[in-house]
């Protein structure tokens, strides 16, 4: 799962669980995942604070890839 995209914000909680649990049995830790956010108005606005997110949650995905040793 750690490889697949993250599309919405229930695939983007299961990375973060499923990232932070295999970082638990490997004995390592991960930086914690980005907040979500909380200021968001609803209007489909461009550069919307969900877009920044996503990008955050990317990062954080790659991150504990290259930090548990993952290909994707």
């Amino acid at each position: 799962m750690l490889s697949r995209p993250v599309t919405d914000l229930a695939s983007a909680r299961a990375l973060f669980a499923e990232g932070l649990a295999l970082a638990q049995t490997q004995g390592l830790s991960l930086r914690p995942p980005p907040p979500e956010p909380t200021t968001c108005c609803g209007r489909g606005c461009n550069g919307c604070v969900w877009e920044g997110w996503y990008a955050a949650v990317a990062y954080w995905r790659d991150e504990a890839l290259e930090r548990l040793g993952v290909g994707r």
